[in-house]
């Protein structure tokens, strides 16, 4: 088949390890991602995570909060885009991921200045977060609460802010309508509030397993 540039590849294994792959986490970042195994979460991977740091440093974040630590996986791709006085609050109801997140943050030499761990459910702790106070906002926790969390997330926003959630595409369980467990049907619902919000220029990328992103434009 001739491919044009406007020809859809299709996504197959040796393309999708090939984006995963684009570059290779370090030592710190495998550790950590090896904790979170440990603890039974699945943090964002190696493709979602360079997404992260490339919104981080394209924004020059200064403030950035983090719904779910992940064992500190995206905190430190986020951390490696900030800019270099930018603190990221990083809110998780379980302590032992707020302690490995800790513990890797250390090991890349972020100094405690640098993050704020917040312990909490992150519905009672992000309407005490100051409104268009933030950069970035990204989502990694209970899919049943994503379409909260976008409420609250947007608010965060500055304009020009922009809010990702992590698994939008959810092994593509979203896009078979004959699932409809709680958190597949959030999935679509977040989905498509950030898509019909009109403060919002959205885009959903396929990395890993889906990154919904929105800019705030008004």
């Amino acid at each position: 088949m001739f491919v044009t540039p406007e020809t859809p590849i299709a996504a197959g294994p040796a393309i999708r390890d090939y984006v995963e792959g684009f570059l290779a986490e370090d030592d710190v970042l495998r550790a950590a991602r090896a904790r979170g195994r440990e603890l039974g979460c699945t943090p964002i991977g190696p493709a979602g995570g360079a997404a992260l740091r490339f919104l981080a440093a394209a924004l020059q974040a200064r403030a950035v909060v983090e719904v779910g630590t992940g064992a500190g996986v995206s905190g430190l791709w986020l951390l490696r885009g900030m800019a270099a006085d930018g603190v990221l609050t990083s809110i998780d109801v379980q302590p032992e991921h707020q302690r490995a997140a800790r513990q890797a943050f250390t090991a890349a030499g972020f100094g405690a200045g640098r993050t704020r761990l917040i312990m909490g459910r992150a519905l009672d702790v992000l309407p005490r977060l100051t409104d268009g106070g933030y950069d970035l906002v990204f989502v990694d926790a209970l899919k049943t609460e994503y379409p909260r969390y976008a409420e609250h997330g947007v608010r965060l926003l500055r304009p020009g802010g922009v809010i990702a959630f992590d698994n939008a595409l959810w092994s593509g369980r979203v896009v078979d309508q004959s699932v409809r467990d709680p958190d597949t049907a959030a999935l679509r619902e977040v989905t498509h509030l950030v898509r019909e919000d009109d403060r919002l220029a959205p885009a959903l990328l396929p990395v890993g397993d889906g990154l919904l992103v929105a800019a705030r434009v008004a």
